[in-house]
């Protein structure tokens, strides 16, 4: 430039930069050389971020020069800010528990998702293995946002459902027994087991232990219509429309294509496949008294009104279920927090891969609320393929749970519910398991 040689000038040109990098890729996206979206919401919201060009009428002289502006034909538009729900304090705790998490287990990946239980905002979105959107060079099958483009078998996360189904359309209550021994039962051919054998076991007795014998009883008690369409109403098998791409809408196969075995096994979370998201959403009926709410990945004024699945009384006993998942005797002891009531429910599935069910392969996930009295906040956890020991969701996806929500809930001062709760963990008796 200093020696005026021909054809060497400056040129002013701009690039993005995101300042959490890896924490929210999955989330905001990058851009690509030309300033288009190309992951995230760089993607979805392309158009709304890039403004549109203007244009001029002008006279030029020979030589290229603008002599006159006649007139303005079309005035260029800046382009417009969004303002995401996420909390990027809530997005970094949980960034940080879940790639403990993953890293601790040496599994294949993770994902999981915050959501505020009454607005429906999602306030943290996280999935590992992730990419540094600044620098996007090998970043093939680090894209993949897993909470929403991912479905999977949920597992035991799927029998406060049928217990609500059973007290709403059945005869059954909180109280209602259900023989569960010897530990398995026979449906045609198959067999379908306890982790732990137990006997007589109430409803919430039957999600406190997770008895698969227990949920599918209470399935096949019901008429197939009945159950379908209160996996239906949760949103499952249809898209949650977020406004996010890739999103998958799960499966959920028509009744009319239901045989006993699969109207029993569907119970406990096989043979119906879910978004993490679908599932954090389907949990917002028992902080909301039976209410179903809509999700939003944008900041909402307003609380949204939602459709009612479930008698507030129906709702509000299953809550109290979920409690018991959590204290002695329950399978997510790891998901107590100290000062609060926690409900969850913890689930742990084999894979399906392309011939069949995975031998040696699980998914391990916990969904909770919290505080439960009235609950604030929601979380779902999935760990894929954990193969350092531990596989049960009760011991690699609580704990992220319980890490996470621990410092939220003083970070959002949200005061507590039961002060002088201390975490219990009985020396002498073990955590019982589940597995489908």
């Amino acid at each position: 430039m200093a020696l005026e040689i021909p054809g060497i000038f400056m040129q002013r040109e701009y690039k993005r930069f995101y300042p959490a990098g890896d924490v929210t890729a999955h989330v905001v996206g990058f851009t690509g050389i030309d300033d288009n979206g190309q992951e995230g919401f760089e993607l979805a919201q392309n158009a709304l971020l890039s403004g549109k060009p203007g244009s001029r009428k002008v006279i030029k002289d020979g030589k290229g020069h603008i002599v006159d502006d006649l007139e303005a034909v079309k005035l260029p538009q800046d382009g417009h800010d969004l303002i995401l729900s996420i909390d990027r304090r809530i997005q970094y705790l949980v960034f940080r528990e879940l790639s403990k998490a993953v890293e601790t287990n040496k599994a294949l990946a993770g994902a999981a998702v915050v959501l505020d239980a009454k607005t429906g905002e999602v306030l943290a979105m996280v999935n590992l293995p992730t990419y540094n959107p600044n620098n996007p060079v090998n970043i093939k099958g680090k894209t993949r946002n897993r909470v929403i483009t991912d479905s999977f078998e949920p597992g035991s996360t799927m029998k406060p459902f049928t217990a609500a189904a059973a007290m709403e359309f059945g005869d059954y209550t909180p109280e209602t027994k259900i023989q569960t021994a010897p530990g398995y039962m026979s449906i045609g051919p198959a067999v379908i087991h306890d982790a732990h054998p137990n006997g007589v076991l109430t409803v919430s007795q039957v999600i406190q232990k997770s008895s698969n014998v227990g949920a599918a009883k209470m399935a096949l008690s019901l008429k197939r219509e009945a159950l379908w369409g209160t996996f239906n109403q949760l949103g499952f098998g249809t898209s949650t429309h977020i406004g996010f791409p890739g999103e998958a809408s799960g499966r959920l196969r028509n009744y009319k294509t239901w045989r006993p075995i699969e109207q029993a096994t569907m119970s406990y979370g096989h043979g119906i496949s879910v978004t993490l998201l679908q599932l954090a959403r389907s949990y917002t009926v028992f902080a909301n008294e039976g209410e179903l709410r809509s999700l939003s990945l944008f900041k909402q004024q307003e609380a949204p009104v939602g459709h009612q699945v479930f008698s507030a009384q129906v709702a509000n006993q299953v809550k109290d279920m979920l409690e018991l998942v959590v204290q002695p005797g329950g399978t997510a002891l790891r998901a107590q927090i100290a000062g609060y009531r926690v409900a969850g429910k913890t689930g742990t599935a084999h894979k399906l891969g392309p011939e069949g069910y995975e031998k040696d392969k699980y998914v391990g996930s916990f969904v909770g609320m919290v505080p439960a009295s009235n609950p604030r906040l929601i979380m779902a956890v999935m760990i894929d393929e954990p193969s350092n020991g531990e596989y049960y969701g009760g011991t690699v996806a609580a704990p992220v749970f319980s890490n996470v929500m621990s410092e939220t809930l003083r970070l959002l001062a949200i005061p507590p519910d039961a002060p002088n709760n201390n975490i219990v963990i009985p020396a002498d008796t073990q955590e019982v398991k589940e597995i489908v």
